[in-house]
């Protein structure tokens, strides 16, 4: 069994900042620490498999929709939502473990003093999985932590999250991938200078970037999880819910050779533009948005509403583009004089991300290129991208990594399609 992690409490946790004091005060309370660590702390009970949520019991995996919708299932295993949450592999985490690529200075690259300590994280493969490890230096005194990657969070377009498990209860690891420069960066919003391990990961979070995963409290939250039952990715059955009345169904149809008109299955395709809108809303426009019930009870064809409360974000003059592009395709001109777009309109949540190119062609199926003004300077070339110019990328303030003193923010494409007088394109 792992040994858990000591109980970093925010009075207690290791912060190991770039100033003498503080880091001699760290060494201390992590000294009491190791002498602790043997101990186990107490956890909430592990049920089995066979304890599995009820409510699952009717889903059948990814691998039963393959053999009906082959082209569907290959393509859609290529796509974000499927690989928004991966086990760990080398294939599958993109930040390098390769000598002098794997590191991360925090502070002071040089020789380590008491007067000028350093802190560094590193990243290795080892035959038993992929390890962070903390590294605190103050002149000869040298205290490490590691954790093993459990979990990985995030497709990598633009970057990744790692997880780590203690027991029953789930964390977020200090450090993170970042697409851009492919580099180690400190996870979104941890505190420069600091090495965390403490930040639980709730179910909400999960909800976005997983199939399933059982709570083993109501609390929303908790972070205590069945971790048996975690299913990484979005699959099938996210959206078109559980699948095994219509396997069977299928199976009957296939012996019987006669036609049966009930798919026991959700198609989101036949759902009203609301309902169609909601089921993408329910990530990507409720980060902020409080459950109402537990996580991961949505059910396809719903409204969201009966969910989760209403978003606070909707009602401030520009709401921040990250987890809210529903809310903010709402608020287009394009979405309110139609009573037919929705999210599907211009995304194949089977298929991997379109072309720019092949988004403008979306647009220009109401629009005429020739009444946009730019035209006449650019002339035809702008049908080639409508995007940069009518849904700018706009940095958000809810994905920020504070790291060795640099700022970096996430670049999210905003979903308010409406003229901004201020971008211009080079298509």
């Amino acid at each position: 069994m792992r040994t858990p992690p000591p109980d970093l409490s925010p009075s207690n946790q290791i912060m190991l900042r770039s100033c003498t004091l503080a880091i001699l005060t760290v060494l201390a309370i992590y000294s009491v620490v190791l002498a602790i660590r043997g101990q186990e702390r107490p956890v909430a009970h592990n049920p089995s498999s066979a304890d599995a949520d009820a409510s699952r019991s009717n889903y059948v995996g990814d691998a039963a929709c393959i053999a009906c919708h082959n082209k569907e299932s290959l393509s859609y295993a290529k796509t974000a939502h499927h690989l928004t949450s991966q086990h760990p592999q080398a294939s599958t985490i993109l930040g390098s473990f390769v000598e002098g690529k794997n590191v991360l200075m925090i502070s002071n690259p040089g020789t380590p003093t008491a007067a000028d300590p350093r802190l560094s994280f590193k990243m290795d493969a080892k035959n038993d999985g992929f390890y962070q490890t903390a590294i605190a230096e103050s002149g000869v005194q040298r205290l490490a932590r590691s954790e093993r990657i459990d979990i990985v969070v995030g497709s990598g377009v633009r970057g990744q999250t790692y997880l780590y498990w203690s027991g029953n209860a789930l964390y977020e690891l200090p450090v993170s991938y970042w697409r851009e420069g492919n580099q180690w960066i400190n996870s979104p919003g941890y505190r420069d200078g600091t090495a965390n391990f403490a930040r639980h990961v709730d179910p909400r979070c999960l909800e976005c970037h997983a199939t399933y995963i059982k709570a083993l409290s109501t609390d929303p939250q908790t972070n205590l999880f069945d971790k048996a039952s975690f299913i990484p990715g979005i699959s099938c059955e996210s959206c078109h819910g559980a699948g095994s009345q219509h396997v069977a169904l299928e199976k009957t149809r296939l012996a019987s050779d006669k036609s049966l008109h009930d798919d026991a299955i959700f198609n989101p395709a036949s759902f009203t533009r609301d309902r169609n809108v909601d089921q993408c809303a329910l990530c990507h426009n409720g980060t902020q948005r409080n459950e109402l019930v537990p996580a991961f009870s949505y059910l396809p064809g719903e409204p969201l509403d009966k969910f989760l409360a209403p978003n606070p974000s909707d009602n401030v003059e520009h709401p921040d583009v990250h987890g809210n592009q529903a809310g903010l395709l709402k608020r287009s001109l394009c979405y309110r004089s139609s009573s037919e777009m929705s999210c599907s309109t211009c995304h194949d949540v089977h298929a991997p991300e379109r072309t720019l190119a092949e988004y403008s062609a979306r647009c220009l199926t109401c629009h005429k290129w020739q009444s946009c003004g730019v035209s006449k300077t650019k002339g035809a070339a702008i049908k080639q991208n409508c995007i940069d110019c009518h849904m700018p990328v706009e940095e958000t303030k809810a994905i920020v990594s504070v790291t060795a003193g640099r700022v970096l923010h996430a670049a999210i494409r905003t979903h308010w399609i409406k003229a901004y007088p201020q971008v211009t394109s080079e298509p």
